[in-house]
């Protein structure tokens, strides 16, 4: 079996919700429905796709807003992100208001995740990292066979994720990218958030927030 993955920009901040999905089976999961429900699951359509689950990486709105109602639609549990980010998802209807989004419903997550957990999705096996700094809850999902990461806003393409949101912690976010997700291998491809895939060996040598040259 192997996995696979299609990306999908959704939202008007451009969020990377990604499908994943065990090509033998062709049954998997969605990680962070921020919305666009209706081109989500043309998609899913479109490759022949069951969900089993939905997957969260943080509360922040264009990640989380869809995946209540997602959730309901299809009958499916959501897990993630880590119970620090429950007062985020708390204000998702609220923040859906002001920032002109689709009205969504509330939920809570059917799981909380900790650093450590693994998640299934079809026969497929998630490693989770916690790493706190842009949220206090996000955490990130690694399968190891694929080497592939779910960064979510932790880590970008020469960027980091921004702190200066509630209960964000520079410092923190630091530590969790150098300590949780460099141990995981240079040689492993992150879909980020927002914007374009990049591999954490390309990062330690060039990211100018958290390359290795800044902390010999």
């Amino acid at each position: 079996m192997s996995l696979k993955a299609a990306i999908l920009p959704v939202t008007p901040f451009q969020q990377n919700c990604t499908l994943l999905w065990n090509d033998e089976t062709m049954r998997g999961a969605v990680s962070d429905p921020g919305g666009d429900l209706d081109r989500i699951m043309q998609a899913v359509d479109e490759l022949g796709v069951t969900l089993e689950k939905i997957l969260l990486t943080h509360g922040h709105l264009d990640h989380a807003a869809a995946a209540g109602d997602l959730a309901k639609r299809l009958g499916i549990p959501i897990e993630g992100p880590h119970r620090d980010d429950l007062f985020l998802i708390e204000a998702l209807p609220e923040q859906a208001q002001k920032y002109g989004f689709p009205s969504c419903g509330a939920f809570v997550p059917d799981r909380w995740l900790e650093d450590g957990d693994k998640v299934e999705v079809a026969g497929l096996t998630f490693l989770v990292r916690h790493c706190p700094g842009h949220t206090p809850g996000h955490v990130v999902f690694f399968n190891e066979e694929a080497r592939l990461a779910i960064v979510g806003d932790v880590l970008f393409q020469g960027s980091i994720g921004r702190t200066d949101f509630p209960r964000g912690d520079h410092q923190a976010l630091i530590s969790s990218i150098r300590g949780r997700l460099w141990p995981l291998g240079d040689d492993v491809t992150f879909v980020p958030g927002h914007g374009p895939l990049s591999t954490f060996g390309a990062e330690r040598r060039g990211n100018p927030f958290v390359a290795d040259e800044l902390f010999a």
